[in-house]
């Protein structure tokens, strides 16, 4: 049955959850409490906690959080309805402590240093790979504060030629998919973070298999291009930072002032100045 693919030994967190209600929270192509279960285990959160879940889709992330560790959750999400979300969030009697915002992710509308961590589950590739966004999103968290991410990722770079038998699913956008060894640089580089763990799930392209199977058993593309590369490239990938204390974020430019002075257009005969 498609429920027992739900039911996992390697996240029994997770399994606790009903499938009706994870399927109701599906949101894109990854079971986003596997990945929230995956990426704390190594990303220490307590209770009291205030995280921010960036790109939580329709929510059931937050609620795991909040459920599982008493923290906090600001759950942000500029696709899907935060009406939506907030009534998830009343069903499941945590309306108190996970709060739905609608939010662009390049225009966060939170006070610097709100944050104690920032969780970011198969979506931080859509807007993350900008060499500039790290240092904006560091702003949010306090000093010492924890950033993780876990989602959809490659096991290795690709050259230019993607792999023969991935090229009917490949799209362009998924340019955006990396490995945990090009996370680990990409942040370590910025200087405002130091990189604690990146790492490839074991056997991750089963899990992503068995999520398709579960919520798209019509995707038949995704379902061939997962079974025929076997983890040889694709796979689910985590990093898990730091902010460092010794450092602050880069203030973000958003307006430069500038003051008008009237000038003439053109150069008068006398500028010319003599022909030669």
């Amino acid at each position: 049955m498609a429920d027992d693919l739900l039911i996992a030994q390697r996240f029994p967190r997770s399994s606790r959850y009903h499938p009706d209600w994870i399927r109701s929270g599906v949101s894109g192509g990854a079971n986003s409490l596997w990945l929230a279960e995956w990426l704390t285990e190594d990303l220490p959160l307590r209770a009291g906690m205030r995280v921010l879940d960036l790109g939580c889709g329709r929510g059931a992330s937050s609620v795991f959080l909040h459920e599982e560790f008493g923290v906090q959750v600001w759950a942000a999400d500029l696709w899907f309805s935060p009406d939506e979300r907030a009534r998830r969030f009343a069903d499941a009697g945590v309306a108190d402590a996970v709060f739905p915002v609608r939010a662009d992710a390049r225009a966060l509308p939170f006070p610097a240093g709100f944050f104690d961590a920032v969780v970011s589950l198969d979506s931080f590739f859509y807007y993350g790979t900008d060499d500039l966004y790290l240092n904006y999103l560091a702003r949010f968290l306090r000093p010492d504060g924890l950033i993780g991410i876990a989602g959809a990722g490659l096991t290795r770079e690709l050259d230019v030629e993607v792999p023969e038998h991935l090229r009917q699913w490949w799209e362009p956008s998924l340019c955006c998919l990396h490995s945990a060894k090009w996370w680990r640089r990409h942040w370590q580089r910025s200087g405002i973070v130091d990189v604690e763990l990146a790492d490839t799930l074991p056997e991750g392209w089963r899990f992503w298999l068995d999520w398709q199977r579960t919520v798209a058993p019509d995707n038949q593309v995704e379902i061939d291009a997962l079974s025929a590369d076997q983890g040889g490239t694709l796979g689910y990938v985590r990093t898990i930072a730091r902010r460092r204390t010794d450092r602050e974020p880069d203030d973000p430019i958003a307006t430069i002032p500038a003051e008008y002075i009237r000038q003439p257009l053109y150069r008068s005969v006398l500028d010319e100045g003599p022909t030669p």
